[in-house]
């Protein structure tokens, strides 16, 4: 499977943005999807999974009250939901996509396949 994220963009501080993380190749529902994010001069780090069905859902705790995770498997399309952006969400935010299915782990070598990065700039 090949993922495609976008939707990153500059934005001020308090702001909203919806990531879009697109797959071709195979079928979207095959996946359990993560997203993580890499800040400048830090490991990357993870954000959100959710299950195959979109059923079951699991965050980080730095960002579970302003972040949502959602799929629509007809789409092949994975959505991240960002809220009240700080600077400190700055970051080049990836998708990742797990053969196993097991959305409740925020560890990457539970992911196969990674898409490029979309860029998320919050300033004033």
């Amino acid at each position: 499977v090949q993922l495609q994220a976008s939707g990153g963009g500059v934005v001020q501080p308090g702001g909203s943005l919806r990531l879009s993380c697109a797959a071709s190749g195979r079928t979207l529902s095959y996946y359990a999807m993560g997203w993580f994010r890499q800040a400048p001069g830090k490991e990357r780090e993870f954000v959100a999974a959710i299950s195959r069905s979109g059923g079951s859902t699991y965050y980080a705790d730095s960002v579970k009250d302003r972040f949502s995770i959602s799929r629509n498997n007809a789409k092949n399309t994975v959505y991240l939901q960002i809220n009240s952006l700080k600077p400190e969400d700055t970051a080049v935010y990836y998708c990742a996509a797990s053969r196993s299915g097991n959305y409740y782990s925020p560890y990457e070598n539970e992911y196969d396949y990674w898409g490029q990065g979309t860029q998320v700039t919050v300033s004033s």
